[in-house]
């Protein structure tokens, strides 16, 4: 095996590995959640965020917007919903446009809105399209 090969193995295993370890720390986070311990939770998103799970980082997002776990800081919560939108998950992007839309963390932007939410509803996100088509009336 040539040495890009080896490499390349090396590489895919390393990356595999991230996955796995983000997916098991996105399960703990949704249980402790689910369970009422946020602060818990916030540290399971926080991690697999930090390791690019874009869904963790999305739900992260929305723990700062609420102030579930952690201190509520829409500035925060507007970082992790691009952070999540950058990487193609549909929820932040729609939750991003919601950011928009209110002025919360960010300037109100209805142009901004309505790009967040056309990119979740190009997603696959109803809710993306919905408030699309409403704010677009």
């Amino acid at each position: 095996m040539s040495v890009f090969g080896k490499i390349f193995r090396i590489l895919t295993t390393v990356l595999l590995f991230g996955m796995f370890v983000a997916a098991d720390e996105l399960n703990d986070g949704a249980e402790a959640f689910r369970t009422g311990d946020y602060e818990k939770s916030a540290e399971f998103f926080q991690k697999a965020c930090d390791k690019g799970d874009a869904h963790s980082c999305s739900i992260f997002g929305f723990m700062y917007s609420n102030g579930n776990g952690v201190k509520q800081d829409y500035f925060k919560a507007v970082e992790l919903y691009k952070k999540a939108c950058d990487k193609g998950d549909a929820r932040g992007c729609n939750n991003l446009g919601v950011m928009y839309k209110q002025g919360k963390g960010v300037r109100k932007d209805i142009d901004k809105a309505l790009d967040y939410y056309g990119k979740a509803c190009d997603l696959k996100e109803q809710k993306g399209c919905e408030n699309y088509a409403k704010l677009k009336k």
